[in-house]
């Protein structure tokens, strides 16, 4: 395909994302009030020492603009919509790499897209998991002189800010086991840097996390830590299938810098058309009446 033809496939491609996503967002901005509530529950948990006061004993948040609202309504839809509509503009992109790809390329690009997929939403689960207990940590602060007004915005922004950080986190054996089988790392230095993986991952977890609560804290950094374990095991699997690999290769002795001898198929019967064509030209036979393949056999 030409330069052209690329960018108006790309462009269909993009059209039709868009307009999945256009539909589910309207969809999911019908259903926002009961995603809200979804959002707010771990709020809602909390003891009302914790929550702001009011007449109709009711959970609630509170916006301070005139179109804080609406944004707020505008930006779960969104959301909610990129994740209802995740299939077919998934489908959109898969199409579009696709046929560059071989096919030992596209099972291997299929299977870190659904790894990562199923790692992201494994780590946005743990995230909701622990948005109570965070929520509790800091709003506890206040004491008895001090009640949260929580502002709806910040709120969702926290929510959000917490599943991708949780989501993007769990991705970490996948990027171990793309540096392992692209060669860049084996398992024998991954086992040796486990000591110091574990540190550095409580390290990131201590920072990144916004409420920094121990809980929090754990919930991110242990989970990490099995993982990177799985992913080591996977790596382990994958070094003995190339050595493996190697070991069986016809050309495994041999140095980098030596010729090896090349295995011609088209002899393998002993018959050496080139030299049967040698022997006539050289007996001095007309090219017509030289030997040919069918006459010798």
């Amino acid at each position: 395909m030409s330069l052209t033809d690329h960018l108006t496939e790309l462009r269909s491609r993009l059209g039709k994302a868009l307009i999945a996503l256009a539909i589910a967002s309207a969809i999911c901005f019908y259903f926002e009030p009961h995603i809200f509530n979804f959002l707010k529950e771990p709020y809602c948990r909390l003891p009302a020492k914790h929550r702001a006061p009011t007449s109709n004993g009711r959970c609630q948040l509170y916006f301070f603009g005139i179109t804080d609202a609406f944004f707020l309504r505008f930006k779960i839809s969104m959301i909610a919509g990129a994740v209802l509509s995740a299939p077919v503009w998934l489908y959109q992109l898969w199409s579009f790499i696709t046929p560059g790809l071989h096919r030992h390329e596209r099972r291997w690009a299929l299977t870190f897209v659904l790894s990562s997929l199923v790692l992201f939403a494994a780590g946005g689960f743990f995230a909701y998991l622990t948005l109570e207990k965070g929520l509790q940590l800091l709003l506890g602060f206040g004491g008895n002189g001090l009640v949260s007004i929580l502002d709806g915005t910040r709120y969702l922004s926290y929510v959000i800010a917490m599943l991708m950080i949780f989501g993007l986190s769990f991705e970490l054996p996948l990027l171990v086991m793309m540096l392992n089988l692209a060669g860049v790392v084996s398992t024998t230095k991954l086992r040796a840097w486990r000591r110091m993986e574990i540190f550095l991952v409580f390290v990131f977890a201590a920072v990144i996390t916004p409420s920094q609560d121990p809980f929090t804290l754990c919930a991110l950094a242990v989970p990490m830590c099995v993982l990177y374990e799985v992913a080591i095991v996977a790596g382990r699997i994958n070094d003995r299938r190339k050595a493996r690999r190697e070991r069986d290769a016809p050309y495994t002795d041999l140095d980098d810098d030596e010729t090896s001898r090349l295995d011609l198929d088209d002899h393998a019967d002993g018959f050496d058309e080139a030299a049967a064509m040698g022997d006539g030209a050289a007996a001095g036979l007309p090219v017509d009446e030289q030997p040919s393949y069918a006459d010798t056999t």
